[in-house]
């Protein structure tokens, strides 16, 4: 008996390549785990080192953070202390100038006085009217040391306001950095309280976008060095602009003080010069005279020289306007323009002396003149005369009274000029 096999029509495969396939299966199999352990310890190493690395990272950001915090904060209160130290300044700039200004103030006193004296010796009569005697000289040299001085003071009192003026504007500057770096130590005090987990953090459209405003660390360094140097040099320049002004309002005093002796000298000297020329009429007369001559070809040579600075003047000028005719390429400040803009300047300025001199020594004349005309009425008006000065002396009495008064011992002279006034009344 037999059996009927039937045979799958598919093709075989040999015993060998069974084998074969089992083994690239086993293979295969190994191949894959091996990359899959691969990819697992690499992605461990992966996860460790950018674990570690954000981690150091955020370190160091915070380090620098709390470093910058550290350095903007220090800058702070280093212009703080600038500023406190401008604002001390200020106000004892403000002091000195106030005292100044009072200084100026007193001075009316003093013009007052000489006004007075100079009114009272306009009242003398006839040739004792001279034009400039020594009395009327020191006079006018004390009203023109009053007005230096007033000048003076002036101009410093000018100097402490615009130096007061550059420390507001050291104040302001000084403010708006110290404003400006308080804004920025509180944006990184924030950033460094924060963490990862922390409310508000995100990502942001644009973090990395360039700032066009942004400017290097060495220049914003620069910035605060200039402004604590700048305070530092205004401070300096008020300091001594505060010496400045005490030693002008001491000089001024003393100035006037050696004037005011000056003319209450010559005006004693006068009194005794006009007691003395009773006697030397004649003499007067002849001197007079000589004097006279003198001063009339002085007054001739004057008004020739005068005359002599037309051309010069017209030549100097004539050339100017001719020069500013040039093409505007050659319309340059050269030398010649210097020049010839000084030397018209020059010029101006000697005509104006020469007449100026010209009108004096007319006046002189005048005075001169009118002196012969009435020297026969000098005995009459010399008493007179001596009276006008006694008065004059007495009328300058004011200036040695209150606080114009001199310190009574060399004590109270010595604390006034260390102005220790306030230590000494202390209890």
């Amino acid at each position: 008996m037999s059996m009927v096999t039937f045979a799958k029509p598919a093709e075989r495969v040999a015993l060998p390549d069974w084998y074969a396939a089992t083994w690239e299966m086993r293979q295969t199999a190994d191949a894959r785990q091996a990359d899959s352990f691969n990819l697992r310890a690499e992605g461990r190493q992966l996860r460790s080192e950018t674990a570690l690395k954000t981690k150091w990272d955020t370190y160091h950001n915070d380090a620098r953070l709390h470093d910058r915090v550290t350095e903007v904060s220090r800058w702070q209160d280093v212009l703080e202390q600038s500023l406190l130290s401008v604002k001390n300044e200020m106000a004892k700039l403000r002091e000195e100038k106030v005292a100044t200004e009072r200084e100026l103030e007193s001075l009316a006193v003093h013009l007052n006085t000489v006004a007075d004296c100079i009114r009272q010796r306009d009242r003398r009569y006839g040739s004792d009217l001279v034009l400039m005697d020594e009395g009327d000289v020191e006079l006018k040299n004390e009203l023109g040391v009053i007005e230096q001085v007033k000048a003076f003071l002036t101009s410093k009192c000018n100097n402490a306001w615009v130096q007061l003026n550059r420390l507001r504007e050291v104040q302001f500057k000084l403010e708006l950095d110290i404003d400006n770096k308080r804004d920025a130590a509180a944006i990184d005090r924030g950033n460094l309280e924060m963490e990862k987990d922390s409310a508000g953090t995100g990502y942001m459209p644009d973090s990395l976008r360039k700032l066009r405003n942004c400017i290097a660390y060495e220049a914003w360094l620069e910035h605060s060095r200039y402004n604590k140097l700048q305070a530092d040099n205004e401070m300096s320049a008020s300091g001594h602009l505060r010496e400045a002004l005490y030693c002008s309002r001491q000089k001024a005093r003393n100035d006037l003080q050696a004037q005011h002796d000056t003319t209450d000298y010559r005006l004693r000297h006068r009194i005794y010069e006009t007691q003395r020329q009773k006697n030397e009429l004649q003499w007067q007369r002849q001197k007079m005279m000589n004097e006279m001559e003198k001063l009339l070809k002085e007054v001739a040579d004057l008004e020739q020289a005068l005359v002599d600075k037309t051309n010069p003047a017209k030549l100097a000028e004539t050339r100017l306007e001719n020069r500013m005719f040039r093409p505007v390429p050659e319309l340059v400040q050269d030398e010649v323009q210097l020049g010839l803009t000084d030397e018209v300047l020059q010029l101006s300025q000697t005509r104006q002396d020469l007449i100026r001199k010209i009108e004096d020594g007319k006046e002189t004349y005048n005075a001169l003149e009118a002196h012969l005309i009435c020297l026969n009425q000098q005995l009459a008006n010399k008493q007179h005369t001596l009276m006008t000065d006694l008065r004059c002396l007495d009328i300058r009495d004011a200036l040695k009274r209150g606080n114009m008064a001199p310190p009574d011992t060399q004590t109270e002279c010595n604390i006034q000029l260390t102005k220790m006034e306030d230590e000494v009344s202390k209890p």
